[in-house]
């Protein structure tokens, strides 16, 4: 089919739009105040201390999974992940990787199919991460599957957390330098802001799926009911 073809073809059978309960427009969320991570973090830069961080990570049984890469302005230039962060329920660890190599107990976590990382846009950092240095991803969550469950258009970080939450997370940092060492205060706080808020929306989220299932089956027993009670 040739390209006019195809032009008639999407004229003549429009694509229908998904009808969502929740889409929050750049101005809706411009509106409502800012909110971030106030909890512990830690900054992970040698062996030993990624070696006790994932110790306690695996532990947990939901993280909150997010990656930064220092940014390019420059056609044809890119940089690998300098920074992995997951969030537990009492502190966000940010692991840094300045020889572009996964420490090895950081790569059996990010493998383990039993500790849950949740997060957005997942295949393109698995991705991103596995080019850099190969590990078998297991257990990963992304969080947009779940926000269509409930018809939530809005599907990135920032989205959810206005319409979940009705706050919004700065990305002030976002096109920071991120392969240095020394990470400033802002840098640490929109990292473990990131972490922080994906494993806060996966559990929302979660939480209000399992709603809507039971006010479903309730539904449908009610209904039953009704039924049973006419015919007899």
């Amino acid at each position: 089919m040739n390209d006019v073809s195809k032009q008639q073809k999407n004229e003549s059978t429009p694509a229908s739009e998904p009808e969502y309960l929740i889409a929050l427009t750049r101005d809706d969320i411009n509106q409502l105040p800012i909110d971030a991570y106030h909890g512990a973090v830690a900054v992970i830069n040698d062996p030993d201390k990624a070696e006790t961080a994932c110790r306690s990570l695996s532990r947990e049984k939901i993280l909150g999974f997010d990656t930064e890469t220092r940014p390019s302005f420059r056609k044809g230039v890119s940089y690998q992940p300098s920074l992995i962060q997951l969030a537990g329920s009492k502190k966000v660890y940010l692991f840094q990787m300045p020889d572009h190599q996964i420490p090895p107990p950081l790569k059996f976590l990010l493998g383990n199919p039993n500790v849950i990382k949740a997060g957005v846009a997942l295949d393109y950092d698995i991705k991103q991460l596995r080019a850099m240095d190969e590990f078998q991803p297991a257990g990963f969550a992304g969080l947009e599957p779940l926000a269509k469950q409930l018809k939530i258009k809005n599907q990135g970080l920032r989205g959810l957390a206005a319409a979940l939450f009705g706050f919004r997370i700065s990305k002030k940092a976002q096109c920071s330098n991120w392969s240095r060492r020394d990470l400033t205060e802002t840098q640490i706080n929109y990292a473990a802001t990131d972490a922080w808020i994906s494993r806060e929306l996966y559990l929302e989220l979660q939480k209000r799926i399992k709603a809507q299932h039971a006010v479903t089956r309730s539904s449908k027993l009610s209904s039953s009911t009704r039924s049973t009670a006419t015919n007899s």
